[in-house]
């Protein structure tokens, strides 16, 4: 089976996500219209009817459980190690939170900018879709530049999205005209994202020290380095529940410490400490004014312990 004619391994991680998989299961035949695909779904011990629902909705998904709340990572690992199995292998993968509805078209319009070459000599390696929360007719800020000291200052002084103007200040990227033209950035939201083969063989598997958030961050920075780009295709769209990191101390918490530790990776220990004091210096400016996740995270960062803790549920 050529890779053009394998099919797209669609690869969702559950976890107690029984009210949210019905709808993100009704929307892939036209989601995925114009390219064979294949569903699998890796549970981490959902407690809900979760692996119920699909057996019942999409009989044919190959499920994989992991007999444990594994994390994001583990869990992406998992399943492209079963679509591995497959006869004739998979063309490419496309990696989607079970709270994504795909539009029409999105997959082809993802998947088959895959591969394409870039002036600077990369490759097209990760591709994602515009997002849209509901109600709002403008997408979701979701593409991102690799974080640094002023970066994290900016924000802590101005707001990301003020500071998102200049790409010297901040991390998030808030010009609409990248919105609305193929964008190449650092990294992007990881809730819907389509992967080449070829570009899952140069990185490895994503990288399971990280429960929950920057797994896809990190996965991004090191498919950059190995000369794959992530690219934003606004052609295709999706729709995103999202949001509960913004309002729960513990996920904004375990959010803003991975971002700190893979900071650490990357970089050496004076620009980490710098790094470190500008994200705290946010949390604790966000505390003061009385939001819970800021101040829980705040306390976290003061902690090296906090820091050196394994990421877990």
């Amino acid at each position: 089976m050529s890779a053009q004619s394998a099919p797209v391994a669609v690869l969702v991680v559950t976890w107690n996500s029984a009210a949210v998989i019905p709808d993100f299961i009704a929307a892939l035949p036209e989601g995925m219209a114009g390219v064979p695909w294949r569903l699998v779904v890796a549970d981490n011990d959902s407690a809900d009817d979760t692996v119920a629902v699909i057996r019942e909705l999409a009989p044919e998904t190959v499920i994989v459980q992991t007999g444990r709340n594994a994390g994001y990572a583990a869990a992406v690992n998992a399943a492209l190690g079963a679509a591995a199995e497959w006869d004739g292998g998979y063309g490419a993968a496309m990696v989607c939170n079970p709270d994504i509805r795909l539009r029409p078209g999105c997959a082809a319009a993802l998947v088959n900018a895959l591969g394409a070459p870039l002036p600077d000599g990369s490759t097209v390696g990760i591709t994602v879709p515009l997002l849209f929360e509901d109600g709002d007719p403008a997408p979701q800020y979701s593409l991102r530049r690799e974080s640094s000291v002023t970066r994290a200052l900016g924000e802590a002084v101005i707001g990301n999205r003020r500071a998102g103007r200049f790409p010297r200040w901040s991390e998030l990227v808030t010009d609409p005209a990248a919105y609305a033209r193929p964008t190449r950035a650092d990294w992007a939201t990881g809730a819907l994202m389509a992967l080449s083969t070829a570009c899952l063989d140069a990185c490895g598997p994503w990288d399971e020290s990280f429960f929950l958030y920057s797994e896809e961050t990190e996965f991004c920075l090191r498919a950059g380095d190995h000369g794959y780009a992530t690219q934003l295709r606004p052609e295709a769209e999706a729709y995103h529940l999202g949001g509960e990191s913004r309002v729960s101390p513990r996920l904004w918490t375990l959010l803003v410490l991975n971002r700190v530790r893979l900071y650490r990776r990357r970089h050496g220990r004076a620009a980490s400490a710098a790094f470190r004091a500008a994200v705290l210096l946010r949390e604790s400016s966000r505390a003061l004014l009385g939001r819970a996740p800021n101040r829980a995270a705040a306390a976290a960062l003061v902690s090296s312990a906090a820091l050196r803790a394994t990421p877990g549920p």
